[in-house]
């Protein structure tokens, strides 16, 4: 029996699943968080053969003894995952000090966290990525503006979502933002790129194989999103794109994935832009080393008729998976901002998409700078259903 680690079981909400799975697989599931566990979800206490409950997560010390004592109960960790952005530095020190090798090390984090560092390993399989620099003074980034012109995109070099993103359309604005701009923060700078962004989603075996494979579409950029307070909607496509099928399978094999759900994004251009590609090309944004936020993987199992989280614990457990697809749709996401005056009551929403509705609710606060308040999510066959649906949603009185 394999003994596997989960870090942060109980948030996101839904990752319960996973645990669920790999129970269901004959795993000894592991969890270690900072949440009381009488507060877990029943079906995520049913799921772990134990918990350890830490003050704090940040703290390394306590999460360290957290993994000693397990081993010293259990025997040898088989996996440590938390299948988060945030923790991916964490995990990667974790397996480093207990000697768990399946999973990325810390010496791995530079390639997978940075977005200096992705850029070369996009490049070395053809794939173009937007000219940048480091943002060490303002004399630098106006050395790069002469080169690219405004706007420009500054964000974290290492960074989670879009928290500290700022576009900057002038040298008023770039002088306001290195006044106030985190010291402590390392930005990279990057030239605008007018596009929509497609992802590339996929559980990947141990040979850098995908299991399964879909990707969704941001219509609006999500640093508008948080930087504007406006509503969210993106979707999970009905079939994905041959291009972005060809562009995703080449920088897994390019950045090493082994055994992880991946969340890969790129940029569909929607003009022409010297140096990188002409209008539909799709060129690189970034990796991210663990599933699409928020509610994701559900959309996924909604719009393939399927269960990404019984594939990812089927690839923990067998390295294979036999987890059938059914049909195909799109599946949206809509979250609608608080303070806005829409024309569709919760009623009307009810009775014109009770059918196709698969789930609504209130979004955590921690998720809803970039996803809005209160969600809905719907499956649709065809794109013009689904536009109307966002239509109707979002429009106000």
């Amino acid at each position: 029996m394999k003994n596997v680690i989960f870090l942060s079981p109980n948030f996101p909400a839904n990752y319960w699943q996973f645990c669920a799975r790999l129970k269901e697989n004959g795993m000894n599931v592991l969890g270690i968080g900072d949440a009381p566990y009488d507060e877990l979800y029943v079906d995520l206490k049913n799921a772990l053969t134990e918990y350890y409950k830490v003050s704090s997560l940040e703290n390394y010390d306590e999460v360290y003894k957290a993994v000693a004592f397990f081993i010293f109960k259990y025997g040898r960790i088989d996996w440590l995952e938390s299948n988060n952005e945030y923790w991916l530095e964490r995990d990667a020190d974790l397996r480093r000090d207990f000697h768990i090798t399946s999973g990325f090390q810390p010496d791995d984090m530079p390639r997978i966290k940075f977005k200096s560092g992705m850029k070369p390993y996009y490049q070395a399989v053809g794939i173009p990525t937007a000219k940048y620099c480091m943002v060490t003074d303002e004399q630098t980034v106006l050395d790069f503006v002469r080169q690219v012109g405004w706007p420009v995109i500054v964000k974290p070099d290492n960074g989670v979502g879009a928290s500290h993103t700022y576009k900057l359309s002038s040298e008023e604005d770039l002088r306001a933002f290195m006044a106030e701009k985190d010291p402590h923060i390392l930005y990279i700078c990057e030239e605008f790129v007018n596009a929509e962004v497609n992802s590339y989603d996929a559980i990947i075996d141990s040979k850098g194989n995908p299991l399964f494979e879909t990707g969704n579409v941001t219509p609006n950029s999500i640093m508008d999103i948080v930087n504007n307070n406006d509503n969210s909607i993106y979707y999970i496509v009905k079939n994905l794109a041959d291009d972005v099928r060809k562009a995703g399978r080449a920088a897994v094999k390019s950045f090493g994935v082994k055994s992880r759900f991946i969340h890969f994004e790129f940029f569909r251009l929607l003009e022409d832009h010297e140096g990188l590609g002409k209008k539909g090309d799709v060129i690189a944004l970034e990796v991210n080393m663990r599933p699409c936020g928020g509610y994701s993987p559900d959309m996924m199992n909604y719009a393939n008729s399927t269960d990404v989280y019984k594939i990812w614990a089927d690839m923990i457990a067998f390295d294979q998976s036999t987890k059938p697809e059914g049909d195909h749709r799109f599946c949206a996401f809509c979250g609608l901002r608080d303070g806005k005056d829409f024309k569709m009551s919760y009623a009307d929403v009810l009775t014109r998409y009770g059918e196709n509705l698969r789930m609504m609710g209130r979004i955590p606060d921690a998720l809803s700078g970039a996803m809005g308040n209160q969600m809905y999510v719907a499956v649709f066959d065809t794109e013009e259903e689904m536009n109307r649906f966002y239509k109707d949603m979002t429009e106000t009185k």
